[in-house]
């Protein structure tokens, strides 16, 4: 793994002298930031050695190094999914190429279904927890080069980031949640028993992806912030058939104040 992590960023070294402070992951529906980025060097995914390239029609497949007003940041337009059929190591290798590359937080975005009754479609939900139901990103052997055997998960996202975010959020006057994700592998969407199930157990939202991506960037030692738009209910009584493009529809619809919270947010540090 280190040897294709190294040719990976060599490459991208060969293209681009820029350093990324902070890393962003952009979910399904949720790319308006990429257009907020003054786009100093964007390298589509089929380009860059080892790194797989999305098969989900909504993930676009670019990685863009920019400026977010001043910031220096490297965004993933497009990520992927174990139900792709990808192993956990590829799913999550960009996050190591990205701490390679100099990121000192990652910030990460994405789709999910509502758990709690008190979420309602188009609500912002921050991820101050997670509960993971995928294979671990961690199993196999362990380089010490790139984080510790048995990574602390106490704090999977930090304290401080979600701090800032929720008082960005109420200077902005939007509704802003905070609770646990669970993910699930999918990606099939989730029978009324499993959405019961997995409130029971302690989740507020459901999705498909961001915690492989949270595991590895806490393994690497790197302060974490996710946000996720709750594009449908998983509530008995509210639960009904949902398409994808009616996920992308809701997600396009309020994207835009994710995009505010998170680049006021990276702005601001």
């Amino acid at each position: 793994m280190l040897k294709t992590i190294t040719e990976t960023v060599s490459y991208i070294k060969s293209k681009t002298s820029f350093v990324p402070d902070f890393g962003i992951i952009l979910g399904t529906g949720l790319g308006g930031l990429a257009k907020e980025i003054q786009p100093e060097i964007v390298l589509d995914y089929q380009d860059i050695p080892n790194f797989p390239v999305s098969t989900v029609e909504s993930h676009h497949g670019k990685l863009i190094f920019g400026h977010l007003d001043g910031k220096k940041v490297v965004a993933m337009k497009g990520r992927f999914h174990f139900y792709e059929g990808y192993t956990m190591e590829q799913v999550t290798f960009p996050v190591r190429v990205m701490k390679s590359l100099g990121i000192k937080a990652l910030f990460v975005s994405n789709a999910s279904g509502g758990l709690n009754p008190d979420y309602e479609v188009g609500d912002l939900m921050i991820l101050d927890d997670h509960i993971n139901l995928l294979p671990n990103p961690l199993i196999g052997k362990n380089y010490p080069e790139l984080g510790p055997r048995f990574p602390d998960m106490s704090e999977p996202y930090d304290k401080r980031l979600i701090e800032l975010a929720l008082n960005i959020g109420k200077k902005l006057g939007f509704r802003v949640q905070v609770g646990s994700y669970a993910a699930v592998s999918g990606p099939t969407l989730e029978t009324p028993a499993e959405y019961k199930y997995l409130r029971v157990i302690g989740a507020d939202t459901v999705g498909m992806s961001t915690v492989p991506e949270a595991i590895v960037a806490n393994h690497a030692g790197l302060p974490v912030f996710a946000i996720s738009i709750i594009t449908d209910l998983g509530v008995p009584g509210k639960i009904k058939k949902v398409s994808l493009e009616e996920i992308i529809a809701v997600a396009e619809k309020a994207e835009p104040k994710m995009t505010r919270i998170m680049k006021e947010l990276i702005v601001g540090l």
